[in-house]
């Protein structure tokens, strides 16, 4: 299983090398929803700074999106996806080998979106120690539940606008919890983000288990 998924995720991140979609368009998306909320909200810098948790996730939010449909999308020509549910590769590793793919796309925005957020909204990440780990689970989180639900809109038509009415309200509770957390240590109250850290660590096991149980199901159906 684990030699399977570090196939599927070295061809992903291969063709995204290649590609560089994310470098060239997701990142610039993203950062631009950043200054765009830096516009609408720098005459009140009091808001702005509240709000700079939430700005965040949702900046990451929506391109998890991105990254979702662009890591099933490129297998719907050619049948690409057709040899996969026909190869001996287990589902359960082409599942964990998109996790690691669209998961390490997420980690590079987001330490792209960190940067921004210190430059646009002066913030100041003094609680390290629970950001990176929030970081690490929501990811987790977000690529595990994009992944089944990428696999679940990809053979339809309208996978482009399903996706997102399927996904967003389901990701949810890691805006939630990672906003929170985040406020937690932007505002160096370590001891109340460690529970929303454990809330996203559990939604994150919820996701990767339930993914390798219904994974070769999906693929099947789509």
């Amino acid at each position: 299983m684990f030699r399977d998924a570090a196939l599927i995720a070295g061809k992903d991140l291969r063709l995204e090398a290649r590609a560089r979609v994310a470098l060239n368009q997701v990142a610039p998306f993203a950062l631009l929803v950043l200054v765009l909320f830096a516009f609408a909200l720098d005459p009140d810098r009091g808001v702005l700074d509240q709000a700079t948790p939430g700005l965040f996730w949702i900046a990451v939010l929506l391109s998890t999106l991105l990254a979702v449909q662009r890591g099933f999308s490129v297998e719907a020509a050619d049948g690409v996806r057709d040899s996969l549910r026909l190869s001996a590769l287990d589902p359960a590793g082409i599942f964990l080998g998109k996790v690691v793919a669209i998961g390490v796309q997420l980690l590079v925005l987001e330490a792209l979106l960190l940067i921004g957020v210190v430059v646009l909204y002066d913030a100041d990440p003094g609680g390290i120690a629970l950001l990176v780990p929030t970081c690490l689970a929501a990811t987790v989180g977000l690529a595990a539940a994009g992944s089944l639900y990428g696999v679940l809109s990809a053979g339809l038509r309208v996978k482009e606008t399903i996706l997102p009415l399927l996904l967003l309200p389901v990701l949810a509770p890691v805006l939630i919890a990672a906003t929170q957390a985040f406020e937690a240590g932007f505002d160096d109250r370590m001891g109340e983000g460690w529970r929303w850290l454990g809330l996203l660590v559990v939604f994150a096991a919820a996701y990767i288990g339930l993914g390798l149980l219904v994974f070769d199901t999906l693929l099947e159906e789509a």
